[in-house]
């Protein structure tokens, strides 16, 4: 049953960004207020994509490469808010305050009480504040021994490392390029889950890289050694790459020959995975320059590695561009963690305060591509 209206204050206090900032500054455009709108399931249309919203008091939230670059304008005609200002933030945990009645006789898996973990649809943005309409198809109840904190971290950049991990066989060796971040820092132990033999991370932090709970077996500082260009992996390639911090697999083509390269070929089996197109910075006002970066390189690139001479000394090609549209691998995400299995990884320097310099900071550290684990912002308690 929905909770009625009259449950809630009609303002709340939210994240506002009255404009766009391409130069990162926070100070000019993001602010708490206290008089925001209070979403209302009744009467408020849902945001772009959500088939099936309901209302939850927000607890926690983490930020996300594509919440700073929605805020930059840089993808403003495709990822932009309708109108500004808006409310940032994209992955939530909250509690359950209102869901939708009963529908063709169908009534909501989730209930007024329960403490879920939703991740953005479309566009990240609209959860930074103290309560958010979530879409009920992409996420689940939070297990009792994962803190709001961990849940958000988890329900975005954990599913994603869920994803890639699946990749791996037992034995494989692995090579992880930007693995200091939110979803390096959990493809780290997955990895390990699945069976791989000897895993390999670069990153500005290499002690941090090989203790628990990331404990790779060797870790490279990108700033002080070429990673592409090691004699001792050219000997013993990797069976599986992955490219999470963007330019690696120009880098490879740069390093490799056909005699020699860190990674095997496709026809030995060898894999190359990436989340980012060949820079992590780019600026994009078009479908056709959307495609221009990612689809175009993206498809060219799994093609000529897979048929052809190519695959005699490329490893095979492959972009991991979006989530499913389904819940299933955030179950399996919180799962994982409530088994231990996987452990949350949220920077030192948070959880950030739910205040306008709390929520600056949280977003500087955000854009700088230096945070190590998820930037978490902590609205309210349970």
């Amino acid at each position: 049953m929905t909770t009625p209206p009259s449950a809630f204050a009609p303002t709340m206090r939210a994240a506002r960004c009255t404009d766009y900032t391409p130069n990162n500054d926070y100070d000019a455009v993001l602010s708490v207020v206290d008089d925001q709108h209070t979403p209302n399931l009744q009467t408020d249309k849902p945001p772009a994509g959500f088939t099936h919203p309901m209302l939850v008091r927000v607890l926690s939230v983490s930020l996300a490469p594509g919440d700073a670059r929605v805020m930059s304008g840089k993808t403003r005609e495709l990822q932009g808010p309708p109108s500004l200002p808006y409310t940032p933030g994209g992955d939530v945990c909250g509690v359950v305050v209102a869901v939708p009645d009963e529908e063709n006789g169908k009534k909501c898996r989730f209930m007024v009480g329960d403490r879920i973990a939703a991740r953005f649809m479309n566009k990240p943005m609209g959860m930074l504040a103290e309560y958010a309409l979530v879409n009920t198809d992409v996420c689940d109840v939070v297990p009792p021994n994962i803190s709001s904190d961990q849940a958000a971290a988890l329900v975005s950049s954990g599913a994603v490392a869920v994803i890639l991990a699946d990749a791996i066989n037992e034995g494989d060796r692995v090579l992880i390029l930007g693995a200091g971040g939110g979803v390096g820092s959990h493809l780290c132990q997955l990895v390990r889950l699945r069976g791989a033999s000897y895993v390999v991370a670069v990153g500005r932090d290499t002690e941090r890289l090989k203790q628990k709970p990331l404990c790779c077996d060797d870790a490279v500082d990108y700033t002080q050694s070429n990673p592409f260009d090691t004699k001792e992996w050219k000997e013993d390639p990797f069976d599986v790459v992955f490219d999470l911090g963007s330019g690696g697999w120009p880098a490879l083509l740069n390093q490799s020959s056909r005699k020699s390269s860190i990674v095997k070929p496709s026809s030995k089996g060898g894999k190359f995975l990436t989340l980012t197109p060949d820079t992590p910075l780019f600026e994009a006002h078009s479908i056709w320059k959307i495609l221009k970066i990612f689809l175009f390189p993206a498809l060219w690139r799994a093609i000529y590695t897979r048929v052809g001479f190519s695959r005699s000394y490329l490893p095979k090609y492959s972009y991991k561009m979006a989530l499913p549209s389904s819940s299933d691998v955030v179950t399996r995400t919180l799962a994982l963690a409530a088994e231990e299995k996987l452990v949350p990884v949220i920077d030192c320097s948070g959880p950030f305060p739910f205040t306008t310099e709390g929520v600056r900071d949280a977003f500087r550290l955000q854009s700088s591509y230096h945070a190590k684990g998820k930037v978490v912002i902590k609205v309210a308690d349970v």
